[in-house]
């Protein structure tokens, strides 16, 4: 088994040679936007916007930075948050295409629309959102995550969408009485702009369970769910308000009039663009890494982490820990999801970073984070001593309802600033660790693990200490990808090119043909190291519980 990186850039010819020039003023007059797909991802910090060609080359991309709120307890974004992050996105995505080739983007080939999976967005037959969008970050529906989970013999995870109804419901909120429809974000978004109430597999198999013969939601689990609601007397069952599901490559309706001026309010993006199925990160992070056939997985990492296993056997039993989810295509996984991953190690940068404003010599955020995490790299294996808890939310694998972000350390541990930094690498990967055990007692088969997210950004580090955590050889591999937005992008391309090739034979064949990596061994004292962290970690958990019932 091996482990590949995604997330650099592919080899560019150097930048002033005549060559370099001849292959730019190429692509710009032979430009053709109806040979291009769009994909635009909704992470839980950025919003990313990213153009391809027919060859999956990036032709253009946006950016839109966000952060989640928490309010009366509940981690949410705003209707207009989303609305307004979606028109930004798209409309540096729109200056820079503009920019590059000369002409408005105005006609696309095809476009698609992922977001973080899971969560809850219940809307009335007039479109109104009924209570505030609750995101995947919650873990608030205890009860009814494990009522259901009993009730189907499978894991209902405290982030997917029918926990949080039915804990509304177990909670008696008035508002359920009045449900027309329940979405998730990437739902939503999608139906905004096609007026179709759809989800890809993937997305919907975070949101309720598929059956895998069928490729459709559970109907024998909807059985059960509505006999157990039957004595509320809700005017709705189950079925008629969840969306319908749709397999990678077939169509999901077109980019209204109203759509386009809702992405785009000047007026410039035409409508009737074909919309592929929308997808979760989980999904696109699949795609971005060619992990959709059997017996491959990725790991994500970047607010939060998670590892996906395509199976090709079912797990003997049940695990509280392990999402049984989908790829886009509809094939098993076996989902590794924890809650937590960067978001202390970013808030420990944005301490050095006001430092370095205070000292009169700022530092711009990428050079502060290569420079920090290269230093990391010379601290001690275990990190001297200390161990921090990254928990700014719940985390389910480790049995948390709320997080307490906290640095332990002895009076004799070495507290330098490299063994900080490292310390916050490692914490960050340490809840994934504890649940991939359990697939490894599983003996689950893995013939290669890719990987991306913003974790990986700096080179030489992420990979480097993920490869001591798995005591796994890593591969970084040079891709045309810009991670799960280029995967949606990809997404569209293939709903309008695919047609008679399965998704798994596309990405091969068309998209990742003349993909290259470069495979780092794990070193003995990092693994070692690791090691010796993550026994710290789960003791330290013990500090963790009573911070959360104390402070």
């Amino acid at each position: 088994m091996y482990i590949a990186l995604y997330g650099t850039s592919p080899p560019q010819t150097r930048c002033g040679s005549p060559l370099f020039w001849n292959v730019i003023l190429e692509r710009i007059n032979t430009m053709n936007s109806m040979k291009t797909y769009l994909g635009i991802e909704f992470g839980s910090t950025r919003i990313k916007a990213i153009l391809i060609d027919e060859d999956s080359r990036v032709v253009a991309s946006g950016a839109h930075d966000w952060e989640n709120r928490l309010e009366n307890g509940i981690w949410t974004y705003t209707l207009e948050d989303i609305r307004l992050g979606l028109q930004d996105a798209y409309a540096t995505l729109a200056k820079d295409y503009a920019d590059k080739y000369g002409e408005p983007l105005t006609k696309i080939g095809g476009m698609g629309f992922s977001a973080m999976m899971h969560g809850y967005m219940a809307f009335n037959a007039d479109g109104e959102l009924l209570v505030p969008f609750r995101t995947w970050r919650n873990t608030i529906t205890g009860e009814a995550s494990a009522k259901l989970s009993e009730l189907f013999g499978f894991n209902i995870p405290q982030r997917w969408s029918i926990a949080h109804l039915y804990q509304a419901i177990l909670n008696k909120e008035e508002h359920v009485s009045e449900i027309s429809y329940v979405l998730t974000l990437a739902g939503y978004i999608h139906y905004m702009l096609t007026g179709k109430r759809v989800l890809g597999v993937g997305e919907a198999s975070g949101m309720f369970p598929i059956d895998s013969e069928t490729g459709k939601f559970d109907a024998g689990m909807i059985a059960k769910f509505d006999e157990l609601i039957k004595p509320c007397g809700f005017s709705w069952n189950l079925e008629s308000v969840l969306p319908g599901v749709l397999n990678a490559g077939e169509a999901a309706g077109t980019l209204t009039e109203e759509g386009a001026k809702f992405i785009d309010p000047t007026g410039t993006l035409e409508a009737g663009i074909p919309v592929c199925p929308p997808e979760g990160d989980a999904g696109t992070g699949m795609v971005a890494t060619n992990s959709v056939r059997v017996k491959t997985g990725n790991v994500s990492a970047g607010t939060s982490v998670f590892a996906m296993i395509v199976l090709d056997k079912p797990l003997s039993k049940l695990y509280p820990e392990i999402d049984m989810v989908t790829t886009p295509s509809g094939k098993p996984v076996a989902m590794v999801h924890c809650n937590n991953c960067s978001t202390d190690l970013d808030a420990w940068m944005r301490i050095f970073s006001e430092f370095a404003e205070l000292s009169g010599h700022p530092i711009k955020k990428p050079a502060l984070y290569d420079m920090l995490l290269m230093n990391a790299m010379n601290g001690d294996p275990d990190c001297g001593g200390m161990v921090s808890c990254n928990y700014f939310s719940g985390e389910h694998i480790t049995h948390f309802e709320e997080g307490r972000p906290m640095l332990l350390r002895t009076p004799d541990s070495n507290f330098t600033l490299a063994n900080l930094i490292r310390n916050n690498l490692f914490s960050a990967l340490s809840t994934l660790k504890i649940g991939l055990d359990i697939l490894m007692a599983e003996n689950v088969e893995i013939d290669s693990i890719l990987g991306h997210g913003g974790y990986f950004k700096t080179k030489g580090v992420g990979q480097k200490l993920l490869a001591a955590a798995m005591n796994t050889p890593v591969s970084v591999m040079e891709t045309a990808g810009e991670g799960g937005a280029w995967g949606m992008a990809v997404l569209a391309q293939y709903m309008v090119l695919g047609a008679g090739e399965t998704l798994e034979d596309y990405l091969d064949s068309r998209v990742f043909a003349d993909m290259k990596a470069v495979t780092e061994a794990p070193d003995k004292k990092d693994v070692d190291g690791f090691n010796a962290y993550i026994e710290r970690y789960r003791r330290m958990l013990a500090a963790e519980k009573a911070a959360v019932e104390n402070f």
